[in-house]
């Protein structure tokens, strides 16, 4: 009986000491395997931060191609396509921005309302490429008389506005009274005839009080007076 006991004792010794020897080689194979598995996790990670700052970059861009084209088609519509100025809408826009900062900073400012004379006779009788010819020759010679800084722009139909800055009543008037003896020397040659046009400017002054309805229908009082005083005038002559 004590032979068999110590064989079996035996036994059981030789199987443990075999199962040591192995469980090495067992924790080697986890502990590489855990290292390769450490090993690619930052390739890995360095994959998607270059997919992101791709990803970014091209949202960027096509941000930046959206801006251009808001920017492009805001300008397109504030723009008069005839004689590329600011038409009403546009106009409107800077006055009202003139005005806040006339009100915040105290500054100064006025509004000349022009409307040309005798246009619509010279479209009837030689057409309304004639008719553009002259509005083109007048905002050219208005854009002369004025700074970089001021701006103009059409209201409608033969109706321009200016937006002069750091003026007082006195030279606001005096800018007026210039604009309207520049148009009226203008001459045209249309069928062999020659065409003058002329113009009548109404002035308001913008102040701290102002806001725009009232500084424009102001100055569209004024320049109606002014184009009926210029009418008596020439049928007096």
């Amino acid at each position: 009986m004590k032979k068999k006991t110590r064989a079996a004792g035996s036994k059981a010794a030789s199987k443990a000491t075999s199962k040591a020897t192995k469980r090495p080689k067992d924790a080697a194979v986890t502990r590489k395997s855990a290292s390769g598995r450490a090993g690619t996790a930052p390739a890995g990670r360095g994959a998607v931060a270059s997919a992101d700052k791709s990803t970014i970059r091209r949202l960027r861009a096509q941000l930046a191609r959206a801006q251009a084209r808001i920017e492009e088609l805001q300008a397109t519509a504030e723009t008069d396509f005839l004689l590329d100025i600011l038409n009403r809408r546009g106009f409107e826009r800077e006055l009202t921005r003139a005005v806040a900062f006339i009100k915040r900073y105290h500054a100064t400012g006025a509004l000349i309302v022009l409307d040309v004379d005798r246009l619509k006779p010279i479209n009837d009788t030689h057409g309304h490429a004639a008719g553009d010819a002259v509005l083109k020759a007048i905002v050219a010679a208005v854009l002369d008389q004025v700074r970089a800084s001021d701006v103009i722009g059409r209201l409608g139909g033969d109706e321009f506005a200016l937006l002069l800055w750091n003026l007082s009543e006195t030279d606001a008037r005096a800018k007026a009274a210039t604009l309207e003896q520049t148009i009226d020397r203008l001459t045209f040659v249309f069928d062999g005839r020659h065409v003058r046009a002329g113009a009548s400017a109404g002035v308001a002054l913008i102040g701290a009080h102002s806001d725009i309805e009232h500084v424009l229908n102001e100055a569209d009082r004024a320049m109606y007076l002014r184009k009926a005083q210029r009418r008596h005038e020439s049928s007096g002559a």
